[in-house]
């Protein structure tokens, strides 16, 4: 990203994907990039809308199977979030979001349906619905602190090769498979809710590293404090 540009953040789809909060992702990367005197552009893309190639961090959020559906539908038919990955681009995918970015997820009776094949990932419908809280112990190639955040799917999501685990699970269901989420390139996909960013300050850096380089650290100490407080109740349970 030139500096003297603005970071350009795309919220993908508010009007299909964004249940659980999952718009506070948008809100805490603007706030994190602003607190250290990088100037945001933020831009909310419809369903009706083109998706830009030229942004620096895309988000999508969480969604029932329907509108799951129209989602992948017209992202494979646009192709500017394609170009945009390709380009290298950052991304956060969330629940119903990580989904859609593999080849082939669960639709409204289980059938497969296709994805945007940005990661190297299948899912299908589980026998139960994951409710509840998530901790899980990042890989620790991302330096990142341990997870915390809650799911509500019915998804089992199966990595290939072309990914890695994002954090093994403590606490809660993720992939299915003793592993949350995945990524690959800069691209995360994840089904933490909560939102994810909110409760996981350091993964909204790590995003945004991955666009303008080395950040400024902030004083997180106050929220960080209860950050610890909220996975020590999870655990204790």
């Amino acid at each position: 990203m030139p500096s003297d540009s603005a970071l350009r953040i795309i919220w993908i789809y508010p009007d299909l994907l964004s249940t659980y909060g999952d718009q506070g992702n948008v809100l805490v990367l603007e706030q994190r990039a602003q607190r250290r005197g990088i100037e945001t552009e933020t831009t909310y893309v419809r369903s009706a809308d083109p998706v830009p190639e030229t942004g620096d961090v895309y988000l999508i959020g969480g969604g029932e199977d329907r509108p799951q559906i129209l989602a992948a539908e017209r992202l494979r038919r646009d192709g500017g979030l394609h170009r945009a990955i390709a380009r290298g681009a950052a991304m956060l995918a969330v629940c119903a979001g990580y989904q859609i970015m593999g080849s082939t997820f669960g639709g409204e009776e289980g059938q497969p349906v296709d994805g945007l094949g940005l990661l190297d990932i299948a899912s299908t419908r589980g026998p139960a619905r994951a409710v509840g809280e998530l901790v899980a112990e990042v890989d620790a190639t991302l330096n990142l602190p341990t997870l915390t955040g809650f799911e509500n799917h019915m998804g089992v999501t199966h990595l290939g090769p072309g990914v890695k685990p994002l954090s093994k699970t403590l606490r809660g269901v993720g992939n299915g498979d003793g592993f949350e989420g995945c990524y690959a390139g800069h691209v995360v996909g994840t089904y933490l809710h909560g939102p994810a960013l909110a409760r996981n300050p350091a993964l909204a850096d790590l995003l945004l590293s991955w666009r303008v380089g080395d950040l400024a650290p902030l004083d997180d100490s106050r929220f960080e404090a209860l950050r610890q407080e909220r996975l020590n109740t999870v655990m204790s349970r």
